[in-house]
C-alpha cells in the first residue's frame, strides 16, 4: 500500500489547489450576494456593508492569487511538504463548503483570510509558511464547525 503523494509536489497539484481557490472565491461571491439579497431591498447596516466590502476584496485577492498559482505552477512545486495533496484539497473543499453554508457572514471573513494566507504561502514554495497556513485554515474550519 503506497502512502499519499506529498501535496504541492507537481505543477498539476498546484493547479488543482488553484482550482479549489477559484471555487472558494466563487463561494465567497455567491455568499455575499445572497446576504445582500436577503435584505430584500431594505437597509443594510454599516457593519454588514463593511463586511461585504471586505469579503468582496478578499474574493478579488483570492482570484488573483489563484491565477498567479496557475501562471507559475511549475516554479512553485514543493517537494518537502509533509501534507498529502488529498488532505490539502479536502481542507480547501471543507472551507469552501463552510463559506457556502455558514449562517454568520462575519465568520466567512476568517475562512477567506485563511485561504488567502494559504494561496500566498504556496507562492513562496517554502514548506514552513505553507504548513503554518494549512494549520491556520484547519483551525478556522474547526472553529466554524464548533459554532454551527
Amino acid at each position: 500500500m503506497s502512502s499519499p503523494s506529498p501535496g504541492l509536489g507537481s505543477a498539476a497539484q498546484i493547479e488543482a489547489l488553484a482550482d479549489q481557490m477559484s471555487l472558494a472565491a466563487d463561494a465567497i461571491h455567491k455568499r455575499v450576494m445572497n446576504d445582500i439579497g436577503s435584505h430584500n431591498g431594505g437597509p443594510v447596516s454599516e457593519q454588514d456593508q463593511a463586511i461585504a466590502r471586505a469579503l468582496l476584496e478578499d474574493e478579488i485577492l483570492l482570484r488573483q492569487r489563484a491565477n498567479g498559482l496557475y501562471a507559475e505552477a511549475a516554479s512553485y512545486v514543493v517537494q518537502a511538504l509533509a501534507v498529502s495533496q488529498q488532505a490539502l484539497i479536502q481542507l480547501t473543499m471543507d472551507a469552501t463548503e463552510k463559506i457556502r453554508k455558514i449562517d454568520r457572514i462575519a465568520a466567512v471573513a476568517g475562512l477567506a483570510g485563511a485561504l488567502l494566507r494559504l494561496a500566498g504561502a504556496v507562492a513562496t514554495a517554502n514548506p514552513v509558511p505553507i504548513v503554518a497556513a494549512i494549520e491556520r485554515l484547519s483551525t478556522q474550519v474547526k472553529v466554524v464547525k464548533a459554532t454551527e
